[in-house]
């Protein structure tokens, strides 16, 4: 047996009920895949993207709906080692990746901003749309999972005074006819982990110029991490802590709100209130 199909049967078998079984939930619950879809599936070189990947070719080939998978990469300005790292983990993997160059890096390194991350990714998505629409597709699958949905949520509620969370598909405002899919929507951080560490795999990690410059003056804290800490510290008190709080999301109660936003239009409980 090739080293991919290990790796391919070890999300199926050893890691079926924590990986396997949470990204199929998530495509069957929040109905992200449909017949004919042409999907493109970004890489970041990351753990969460590549492992992504795998459940997305397994899906394809033994699930019961007909896609079309591209598998992309884009390299917005990685230095030697790490756009090498990204292409021989997809060679491991035996993912068919297609790279494609852009200057983001270079861009935001050179930009008077407090906000360089944000900036980054907001660039990264333009790009991302642009091929995505070059080939033909018209859904984006990108790596986001369960931790990153709470943690968007305490960021929204403590930096951004609004209760807000990521969406497991939402469609495009700029790009008509994409839509955006997160199918390990379900599945928690550490089981990621856990399949990359038993299967001995080593990933890409934020590689920009931004990062690798706070890391050499020891001053990374950013407001994500400080929200993986919190939310690490108050499982400690009740271990179900992250799934209360996502469940909390499907499970709003309007009645006992102070105010709701749709469209961007407020509307106050007190307009309903003598009703």
């Amino acid at each position: 047996m090739e080293r991919y199909q290990e790796i391919e049967r070890s999300i199926i078998k050893r890691f079926r009920k924590e990986i396997w079984s949470r990204f199929v939930k998530a495509v069957q619950d929040y109905e992200l895949i449909q017949e004919n879809d042409n999907i493109m599936v970004c890489i970041s070189g990351g753990k969460d993207s590549f492992l992504l990947a795998k459940c997305m070719q397994e899906l394809q080939r033994h699930g019961k709906i007909n896609f079309n998978l591209h598998f992309v990469t884009m390299n917005p300005g990685y230095n030697e080692e790490n756009k090498n790292l990204i292409l021989e983990n997809a060679k491991t993997l035996n993912i068919d990746l297609e790279m494609f160059h852009s200057d983001i890096f270079e861009a935001v390194d050179t930009m008077d901003t407090k906000s360089p991350c944000y900036m980054c990714a907001r660039m990264r998505r333009g790009h991302l749309y642009n091929k995505a629409q070059e080939l033909g597709c018209n859904k984006i699958a990108l790596g986001h999972h369960f931790d990153d949905v709470i943690e968007t949520t305490l960021l929204s509620m403590f930096y951004g005074s609004e209760v807000k969370t990521m969406m497991p598909k939402l469609h495009s405002d700029n790009f008509k006819g994409l839509e955006l899919i997160r199918p390990l929507f379900l599945v928690k951080e550490e089981s990621i982990i856990a399949w990359k560490k038993y299967n001995n795999l080593t990933f890409l990690n934020c590689a920009c110029r931004f990062t690798e410059k706070l890391a050499l003056e020891d001053t990374n804290i950013s407001k994500r991490e400080e929200m993986k800490e919190l939310i690490k510290n108050l499982r400690k008190v009740n271990e179900d802590i992250d799934y209360n709080i996502f469940k909390a999301l499907d499970n709003i109660n309007l009645n006992c709100v102070l105010g709701v936003k749709k469209d961007g239009v407020y509307k106050s409980f007190l307009e309903d209130y003598d009703k």
